[in-house]
């Protein structure tokens, strides 16, 4: 019953009005619409506008009258706000009373509302016109008299003259809303509009979308669109900016947001402003939030931290190891020039290792890479290697090139490298995380065993024992030493 009066009250108003679809379609007309446009209903219904009234031709001025018509429409759909067009010149085709048909000149003004469907969403638009058409030309005439410059002191304070300076603004505003909200969506920072004691979305921008995973925000309060950010302390800061009318500056803050489609929490760190909007009162209406992600920036602050503190630990450790090579070198060398030698030699070896470890950043280095780097000076065909691929960690890389350097050295003194028929045979596997490795000597000079135990010898025992938590052990068998080491590939923290 309630729609049978609504249907009537439409049809039997004097005003003209008219219904059209979201593509510009008559889905309804009433009895003043079809008198102004001298049209019957069966003529319009299903028909889209501007097929069957086309501004007065293909002129250019006809088709800036159906730009003007068309971009009013698709302002409604857009901001799904009602639009105004205080005066527009668009000639229609009428018939008249013998049934000829003819272009007439006319001037409207419309406005044009947003009638919304059961899902919230623009379904129709309700033009409101009115023919202004003699009003127009009456201001014609009166301006072509000779006291044309009365005659305007007159008609600048009439109806006409504030309606086409109206529309004037309102397009101007429109332009300029469009350029403040295309830098709104494409600002690189993160924008979002909230709005009322719930803090609900009125707008954000893409990368606000972008940051909080691209779910459907606008129109949603925040507890409801971002659940996960209560319980972290943001509603209290949103709450904080209402009651005080004071600004909130967060610098690197945490946030954890589920911004994956699997909605799993993820760490961002961010830089934002939550800024109060005042209504024309001076009361906070709501919040205006920017700010920048700035997760890489603390990722890679953080990442330097810990590089500076692990360069500082493994300056420290290798003064450490200079300082204990000084004091033990200097301890078997009485002279200057052999303390010198032997001293910058171990350095050397240092350094040798400290080159490989470079490469790779410091996250290693292959046991083989290690033996031939220490071993290079004696050629290539006299050291020979023979085991499976071992990656060592930086502190069991410098501890095996300090032991490599100093059986290398031993050998080219006393062992099988002294001559040049000596080789050096270095094999080892892996045995349920255990790396064996053993250095056997043939064909050099015999054996000669000494009592007394040099530097080099101690310098690999510590090294097996404290660096590598393994085991060693020299057998002077008179065809030439055997060196043996059992240490774990992966050393437990103690």
């Amino acid at each position: 019953m309630a729609a049978r009066d609504m249907a009537r009250a439409f049809d039997a108003s004097p005003n003209p009005y008219t219904m059209l679809t979201t593509d510009f379609c008559y889905a309804g007309v009433n009895q003043a619409y079809l008198n102004v446009v001298g049209r019957e209903r069966d003529e319009l219904i299903g028909y889209n506008l501007f097929e069957l009234f086309d501004g007065g031709g293909q002129s250019e001025q006809a088709r800036e009258n159906s730009r003007q018509l068309r971009a009013s429409f698709e302002r409604v759909l857009q901001t799904g706000q009602a639009d105004h067009l205080a005066l527009i010149h668009y000639p229609i085709e009428v018939t008249d009373a013998e049934g000829q048909t003819q272009i007439q000149d006319r001037y409207w003004s419309a406005t044009h509302t947003p009638i919304r469907g059961a899902d919230g969403q623009v379904a129709y638009i309700l033009q409101h016109t009115t023919d202004i058409t003699e009003l127009q030309n009456l201001r014609k005439r009166v301006m072509g008299d000779r006291d044309k410059a009365s005659v305007a002191d007159l008609l600048s304070s009439n109806v006409m003259a504030r309606a086409e300076h109206l529309q004037s603004d309102n397009l101007r505003l429109q332009s300029e809303r469009n350029r403040l909200l295309d830098i709104f969506m494409q600002a690189p920072g993160f924008i979002a509009v909230l709005t009322g004691p719930d803090f609900v979305f009125q707008m954000h921008n893409e990368a606000y979308a972008e940051l909080t995973g691209h779910r459907s925000l606008n129109g949603k309060p925040v507890v409801e669109a971002l659940p996960e950010i209560v319980a972290q302390g943001f509603l209290d800061l949103l709450l904080q900016v209402r009651e005080t009318g004071e600004a909130y500056e967060g610098h690197a803050m945490p946030v954890q947001l589920g911004t994956g489609p699997d909605g799993a929490l993820r760490t961002r760190y961010l830089d934002f402003v939550y800024q109060p909007l005042r209504d024309g009162q001076g009361e906070v209406a709501g919040v205006f939030v920017q700010g920048h992600d700035v997760t890489d920036v603390v990722e890679a602050g953080n990442r330097q931290k810990l590089m500076i503190d692990e360069l500082n630990h493994r300056v420290k450790n290798t003064l450490a190891t200079v300082q204990s090579i000084a004091m033990q070198t200097a301890r078997t060398h009485a002279e200057p020039e052999t303390f010198a030698e032997g001293f910058q030699a171990r350095l050397m070896s240092l350094s040798h290792t400290h080159n490989l470890l470079t490469r790779t950043h410091w996250e290693g280095a292959e046991l083989a890479d290690i033996l031939t780097h220490e071993t290079e000076a004696h050629g290539s065909t006299r050291i020979l290697p023979n085991g499976p691929v071992v990656s060592l960690d930086s502190a069991q890389a410098l501890s095996l090139g300090m032991i490599f350097h100093e059986l290398a050295t031993n050998a080219a003194k006393h062992g099988a490298l002294q001559s040049g028929d000596g080789r050096v045979l270095v094999d080892w596997t892996v045995t349920d995380g255990q790396v064996s490795l053993v250095w056997r000597e043939i064909d050099g000079p015999p054996v000669v065993v000494s009592e007394h135990r040099g530097f080099g010898s101690r310098l690999i025992e510590r090294n097996v024992r404290h660096d590598l938590a393994g085991q060693s052990r020299f057998d002077y068998a008179p065809d030439g030493l055997i060196f043996s080491l059992t240490f774990p590939r992966e050393r437990t923290p103690s």
